[in-house]
Protein backbone atom coordinates (compact mmCIF):
# COMPACT_ATOMS: atom_id res chain seq x y z
CA UNK A 1 0.00 0.00 0.00
CA UNK A 2 0.73 3.50 -0.32
CA UNK A 3 0.39 6.10 2.59
CA UNK A 4 0.06 10.03 2.12
CA UNK A 5 1.67 11.88 4.75
CA UNK A 6 2.06 15.45 5.76
CA UNK A 7 1.81 18.39 7.87
CA UNK A 8 1.40 21.85 8.03
CA UNK A 9 2.73 24.38 10.94
CA UNK A 10 2.20 28.00 11.47
CA UNK A 11 4.84 29.42 14.34
CA UNK A 12 4.34 33.20 15.11
CA UNK A 13 7.13 34.92 17.04
CA UNK A 14 7.70 38.68 17.53
CA UNK A 15 11.69 38.64 16.36
CA UNK A 16 14.01 37.03 14.54
CA UNK A 17 13.86 33.25 16.62
CA UNK A 18 16.28 30.50 16.23
CA UNK A 19 14.66 26.97 15.55
CA UNK A 20 15.59 22.87 15.54
CA UNK A 21 12.95 20.90 14.05
CA UNK A 22 12.63 17.00 13.55
CA UNK A 23 10.19 17.02 11.37
CA UNK A 24 11.95 14.54 8.83
CA UNK A 25 11.41 11.08 7.89
CA UNK A 26 14.23 9.20 9.62
CA UNK A 27 16.74 8.07 7.36
CA UNK A 28 15.67 3.94 7.99
CA UNK A 29 12.29 4.63 5.82
CA UNK A 30 13.61 7.23 3.06
CA UNK A 31 14.29 4.45 0.58
CA UNK A 32 10.38 3.68 1.07
CA UNK A 33 9.43 7.01 -0.36
CA UNK A 34 7.63 7.12 -3.80
CA UNK A 35 7.12 10.97 -3.58
CA UNK A 36 8.57 13.00 -1.22
CA UNK A 37 8.12 17.28 -0.69
CA UNK A 38 11.15 18.87 0.92
CA UNK A 39 10.24 20.75 3.75
CA UNK A 40 9.49 24.51 2.86
CA UNK A 41 10.05 27.33 5.76
CA UNK A 42 8.39 30.48 4.26
CA UNK A 43 7.53 33.92 5.57
CA UNK A 44 4.67 34.66 7.18
CA UNK A 45 5.05 38.38 6.67
CA UNK A 46 6.23 37.57 3.12
CA UNK A 47 4.90 33.88 1.76
CA UNK A 48 7.21 34.86 -1.31
CA UNK A 49 10.87 34.91 0.75
CA UNK A 50 12.09 30.94 1.33
CA UNK A 51 13.94 30.97 4.94
CA UNK A 52 17.12 29.53 4.90
CA UNK A 53 17.77 26.24 6.49
CA UNK A 54 20.42 23.69 6.62
CA UNK A 55 19.85 19.97 7.16
CA UNK A 56 22.04 17.54 9.27
CA UNK A 57 22.07 14.21 11.24
CA UNK A 58 21.78 13.94 15.15
CA UNK A 59 23.40 11.64 17.98
CA UNK A 60 20.42 9.68 17.63
CA UNK A 61 20.80 9.12 13.25
CA UNK A 62 17.75 11.94 13.02
CA UNK A 63 17.00 14.50 10.17
CA UNK A 64 17.35 17.88 12.08
CA UNK A 65 17.00 21.24 10.20
CA UNK A 66 18.63 24.36 11.64
CA UNK A 67 16.25 27.48 10.30
CA UNK A 68 15.94 31.36 11.71
CA UNK A 69 11.71 32.03 11.88
CA UNK A 70 11.77 35.81 11.00
CA UNK A 71 9.80 38.14 12.97
CA UNK A 72 6.33 37.94 12.14
CA UNK A 73 6.58 34.04 12.05
CA UNK A 74 7.35 31.33 10.24
CA UNK A 75 5.07 28.48 7.57
CA UNK A 76 6.44 24.96 7.67
CA UNK A 77 5.60 22.23 5.34
CA UNK A 78 6.13 19.08 3.76
CA UNK A 79 4.75 15.76 2.84
CA UNK A 80 4.52 12.95 0.52
CA UNK A 81 3.64 9.43 -0.77
CA UNK A 82 5.63 6.03 1.58
CA UNK A 83 5.38 2.93 0.96
CA UNK A 84 4.37 0.49 3.22
CA UNK A 85 3.96 -3.48 2.88
CA UNK A 86 0.77 -2.93 4.95
CA UNK A 87 1.67 -5.71 7.67
CA UNK A 88 0.93 -5.04 11.99
CA UNK A 89 3.99 -4.76 13.87
CA UNK A 90 6.12 -7.67 14.00
CA UNK A 91 4.65 -9.98 17.17
CA UNK A 92 8.09 -12.31 17.56
CA UNK A 93 6.86 -14.41 21.17
CA UNK A 94 9.74 -16.22 21.30
CA UNK A 95 12.12 -13.16 21.31
CA UNK A 96 14.52 -13.20 23.94
CA UNK A 97 16.65 -11.00 26.06
CA UNK A 98 19.90 -10.15 25.65
CA UNK A 99 22.10 -9.88 28.94
CA UNK A 100 23.49 -6.58 29.92
CA UNK A 101 27.21 -7.66 29.82
CA UNK A 102 26.20 -8.88 25.65
CA UNK A 103 24.38 -6.23 24.77
CA UNK A 104 26.18 -3.96 21.90
CA UNK A 105 27.58 -0.61 23.06
CA UNK A 106 25.00 1.25 21.41
CA UNK A 107 22.47 0.19 23.57
CA UNK A 108 23.54 0.97 27.06
CA UNK A 109 22.62 4.69 26.65
CA UNK A 110 18.61 3.34 26.26
CA UNK A 111 19.14 1.65 29.84
CA UNK A 112 19.77 4.94 31.44
CA UNK A 113 17.33 6.67 33.54
CA UNK A 114 16.14 10.33 31.46
CA UNK A 115 14.35 13.61 31.47
CA UNK A 116 11.29 11.77 31.65
CA UNK A 117 11.91 8.44 32.55
CA UNK A 118 12.89 8.34 36.15
CA UNK A 119 14.25 4.84 36.38
CA UNK A 120 15.30 5.38 39.95
CA UNK A 121 12.08 6.09 41.53
CA UNK A 122 10.29 3.35 39.73
CA UNK A 123 12.92 0.31 39.72
CA UNK A 124 11.68 -1.21 43.33
CA UNK A 125 8.08 -1.03 41.67
CA UNK A 126 9.34 -2.93 38.28
CA UNK A 127 10.98 -5.72 39.85
CA UNK A 128 8.32 -6.69 42.24
CA UNK A 129 5.58 -6.50 39.75
CA UNK A 130 7.33 -8.08 36.55
CA UNK A 131 10.64 -9.59 37.83
CA UNK A 132 8.54 -13.11 37.86
CA UNK A 133 7.41 -12.64 34.52
CA UNK A 134 9.48 -14.86 32.17
CA UNK A 135 12.18 -12.60 30.63
CA UNK A 136 11.88 -11.42 26.99
CA UNK A 137 8.90 -10.63 24.61
CA UNK A 138 6.59 -11.71 27.38
CA UNK A 139 7.97 -9.08 29.50
CA UNK A 140 7.81 -6.15 27.67
CA UNK A 141 4.22 -7.41 26.81
CA UNK A 142 3.82 -7.68 30.20
CA UNK A 143 4.84 -4.06 31.00
CA UNK A 144 2.84 -2.35 27.87
CA UNK A 145 -0.74 -4.06 28.97
CA UNK A 146 -0.01 -2.75 32.43
CA UNK A 147 0.74 0.59 31.08
CA UNK A 148 -2.23 0.02 28.38
CA UNK A 149 -4.32 -0.64 31.96
CA UNK A 150 -3.11 1.59 34.32
CA UNK A 151 -3.46 5.29 32.15
CA UNK A 152 -6.39 6.96 31.03
CA UNK A 153 -5.52 8.66 27.88
CA UNK A 154 -7.38 11.84 27.03
CA UNK A 155 -5.74 14.92 25.48
CA UNK A 156 -7.19 17.35 28.24
CA UNK A 157 -4.35 15.29 30.46
CA UNK A 158 -1.98 16.74 28.13
CA UNK A 159 1.19 18.45 30.14
CA UNK A 160 4.33 18.41 28.70
CA UNK A 161 6.30 18.16 32.02
CA UNK A 162 4.88 14.98 32.64
CA UNK A 163 7.43 12.62 33.42
CA UNK A 164 7.06 8.45 33.80
CA UNK A 165 6.87 7.94 37.70
CA UNK A 166 4.07 10.99 37.46
CA UNK A 167 2.21 9.13 35.19
CA UNK A 168 2.16 5.81 37.36
CA UNK A 169 0.83 8.27 39.99
CA UNK A 170 -1.44 10.55 38.15
CA UNK A 171 -2.60 7.74 35.93
CA UNK A 172 -3.73 9.59 32.78
CA UNK A 173 -1.88 10.78 30.14
CA UNK A 174 -1.39 10.71 26.14
CA UNK A 175 0.78 8.77 24.15
CA UNK A 176 4.08 10.25 25.08
CA UNK A 177 2.92 9.41 28.80
CA UNK A 178 2.07 5.83 27.88
CA UNK A 179 5.44 5.96 25.93
CA UNK A 180 7.05 7.40 28.79
CA UNK A 181 6.10 4.73 31.51
CA UNK A 182 6.59 1.72 29.39
CA UNK A 183 10.04 2.43 28.21
CA UNK A 184 11.11 3.10 31.97
CA UNK A 185 9.44 0.08 33.10
CA UNK A 186 11.73 -2.08 30.44
CA UNK A 187 14.79 -0.25 31.54
CA UNK A 188 14.17 -1.14 35.10
CA UNK A 189 14.12 -4.79 33.82
CA UNK A 190 17.53 -3.95 32.28
CA UNK A 191 16.02 -3.94 28.76
CA UNK A 192 16.83 -1.20 26.56
CA UNK A 193 14.12 0.57 25.22
CA UNK A 194 13.62 3.45 23.10
CA UNK A 195 11.04 6.05 22.28
CA UNK A 196 10.03 6.95 18.34
CA UNK A 197 7.82 9.67 17.09
CA UNK A 198 6.03 9.86 14.02
CA UNK A 199 3.30 9.52 11.71
CA UNK A 200 0.45 6.98 12.56
CA UNK A 201 -2.48 6.38 10.33
CA UNK A 202 -5.85 4.81 11.22
CA UNK A 203 -5.16 1.65 8.96
CA UNK A 204 -7.68 -1.28 10.11
CA UNK A 205 -9.33 0.46 12.99
CA UNK A 206 -11.84 2.66 13.43
CA UNK A 207 -11.10 6.18 12.61
CA UNK A 208 -10.60 8.59 15.30
CA UNK A 209 -12.34 11.46 15.41
CA UNK A 210 -9.78 13.59 16.21
CA UNK A 211 -8.06 15.97 14.44
CA UNK A 212 -4.80 13.93 13.38
CA UNK A 213 -1.42 14.32 15.75
CA UNK A 214 1.81 13.10 15.68
CA UNK A 215 2.41 9.82 18.21
CA UNK A 216 4.28 8.39 20.05
CA UNK A 217 5.47 4.79 20.84
CA UNK A 218 8.62 2.70 21.97
CA UNK A 219 11.17 -0.05 20.72
CA UNK A 220 12.87 -3.10 22.55
CA UNK A 221 15.79 -4.50 22.32
CA UNK A 222 15.45 -8.29 22.15
CA UNK A 223 17.36 -10.77 20.42
CA UNK A 224 19.50 -8.40 18.39
CA UNK A 225 17.48 -6.19 17.24
CA UNK A 226 13.93 -3.28 18.21
CA UNK A 227 10.61 -4.11 18.12
CA UNK A 228 7.94 -1.99 17.74
CA UNK A 229 5.52 -1.79 20.94
CA UNK A 230 3.01 0.62 21.74
CA UNK A 231 1.04 0.94 25.45
CA UNK A 232 -1.50 3.41 24.46
CA UNK A 233 -3.01 1.12 21.75
CA UNK A 234 -1.96 -2.17 23.08
CA UNK A 235 -2.37 -3.93 19.74
CA UNK A 236 0.03 -4.41 16.24
CA UNK A 237 -1.12 -1.18 14.13
CA UNK A 238 -0.17 -0.91 10.42
CA UNK A 239 1.84 1.82 8.23
CA UNK A 240 4.20 3.67 11.25
CA UNK A 241 6.59 6.04 9.39
CA UNK A 242 9.03 7.14 11.97
CA UNK A 243 10.50 10.50 12.03
CA UNK A 244 12.38 10.51 15.00
CA UNK A 245 14.46 7.90 18.05
CA UNK A 246 15.39 9.41 20.94
CA UNK A 247 15.82 8.23 24.67
CA UNK A 248 12.53 10.75 25.87
CA UNK A 249 10.33 13.10 24.12
CA UNK A 250 12.99 15.66 25.24
CA UNK A 251 15.41 14.38 22.67
CA UNK A 252 13.07 14.45 19.70
CA UNK A 253 10.94 17.64 19.79
CA UNK A 254 8.94 18.34 16.53
CA UNK A 255 10.21 22.08 17.13
CA UNK A 256 12.92 23.55 19.53
CA UNK A 257 12.90 27.09 19.74
CA UNK A 258 15.25 29.32 21.15
CA UNK A 259 12.94 32.13 22.26
CA UNK A 260 9.43 32.78 22.16
CA UNK A 261 6.77 31.31 19.68
CA UNK A 262 2.79 30.91 19.19
CA UNK A 263 1.47 28.11 17.62
CA UNK A 264 -0.90 29.30 14.95
CA UNK A 265 -1.67 26.32 12.71
CA UNK A 266 -1.10 22.76 13.45
CA UNK A 267 -2.32 19.87 10.64
CA UNK A 268 -1.13 16.22 10.28
CA UNK A 269 -2.03 13.44 8.00
CA UNK A 270 -1.63 10.24 7.62
CA UNK A 271 -3.94 8.31 5.15
CA UNK A 272 -3.86 5.07 2.81
CA UNK A 273 -4.11 6.51 -0.77
CA UNK A 274 -6.82 4.17 -1.44
CA UNK A 275 -7.19 2.65 -5.28
CA UNK A 276 -3.33 1.64 -4.82
CA UNK A 277 -3.61 -1.52 -2.70
CA UNK A 278 -1.82 -4.39 -4.53
CA UNK A 279 -0.85 -8.14 -3.42
CA UNK A 280 2.35 -8.14 -1.59
CA UNK A 281 4.20 -11.73 -2.11
CA UNK A 282 5.85 -13.68 0.50
CA UNK A 283 9.30 -13.13 -1.33
CA UNK A 284 8.87 -9.05 -0.95
CA UNK A 285 7.72 -9.71 2.61
CA UNK A 286 10.43 -11.49 3.34
CA UNK A 287 12.82 -9.28 1.75
CA UNK A 288 11.34 -5.90 3.60
CA UNK A 289 11.64 -7.71 7.15
CA UNK A 290 14.78 -8.71 6.33
CA UNK A 291 15.93 -4.84 5.22
CA UNK A 292 13.61 -3.55 8.33
CA UNK A 293 15.85 -5.96 10.98
CA UNK A 294 19.03 -5.13 9.41
CA UNK A 295 18.39 -1.28 9.96
CA UNK A 296 16.62 -2.43 13.03
CA UNK A 297 19.63 -3.67 14.56
CA UNK A 298 21.56 -0.30 14.18
CA UNK A 299 20.99 1.09 17.84
CA UNK A 300 21.07 4.73 17.26
CA UNK A 301 19.01 4.89 13.68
Amino acid sequence: MHIRYGFHIDIACDAPTPLITLLDIHPGRRQDLTEAHDLSALALADPAMPVEQSLHEDQFGNLSRRITAPAGGLSLAAGGVIFDPGFPDTVAPSAGEVAPENLPAETLIFLRGSRYCETDQLSAMAWQRFGAVAPGWGRVQAITSFVHDRLGFGYQYARDTRTAAEAYEERVGVCRDFAHLAITLCRCMNIPARYATGYLPDIGVPRDPAPMDFCAWFEAFLDGQWYTFDARHNMPRIGRIVMAYGQDAADVPIINSFGAHRLTRFEVIAEEVLGQRFPVSAEDRRAHAAQTASQRHRPGR
